[in-house]
């Protein structure tokens, strides 16, 4: 297994709400609490060779601020941005400083909820995005950056 480096760090940003899951709307979003999503994920990077560095926050400019922050350690970040996708200009920003691939993840296919959630400020600048596969969707995308950083993903 590789040694963790600067390429082999990962940063997972969660959005407003997010501390909530578990509780809120279950129906929606599942019944797996963050902390274990996170769990999951940094377990999942140790498999892999990479250190997984988690952040939740209800608040818009403590998500700039730790973008910010990940501009010269991280090879890669997931961000869920939750209802900030669809409002934040500071949020999109902040991402464009970033020389590293981002994944977007969503839940919950925004594309099939209201329509004021189909529009994501964050795509555009986001290597990719998955979106409908509940909390899969971050393995997924850990797994994705795995292979874009060259970590080994052997599992």
């Amino acid at each position: 297994m590789n040694t963790p480096n600067s390429g082999h760090q990962i940063l997972v940003i969660h959005g407003p709400n997010l501390n909530m899951l578990g509780l809120r709307e279950p129906d929606l979003y599942g019944s797996t609490r963050l902390d274990e999503i996170d769990a999951q994920l940094e377990e999942l990077g140790r498999q892999w060779g990479i250190t997984v560095h988690c952040f939740q926050s209800n608040h818009e400019g403590a998500i700039v601020d730790r973008i910010q922050s990940a501009t010269t350690d991280m090879g890669g970040l997931i961000i869920n941005p939750a209802a900030y996708t669809h409002t934040s200009i500071a949020i999109r920003d902040a991402l464009l400083l970033l020389p590293i691939p981002i994944i977007e993840v969503h839940l919950s296919n925004i594309h099939k909820r209201e329509t004021f959630r189909h529009h994501s400020f964050v795509s555009d600048v986001a290597t990719g995005q998955i979106v409908g596969l509940g909390v899969n969707g971050y393995y997924l995308a850990l797994r994705a950056l795995a292979d874009i950083i060259g970590a080994t993903a052997s599992t």
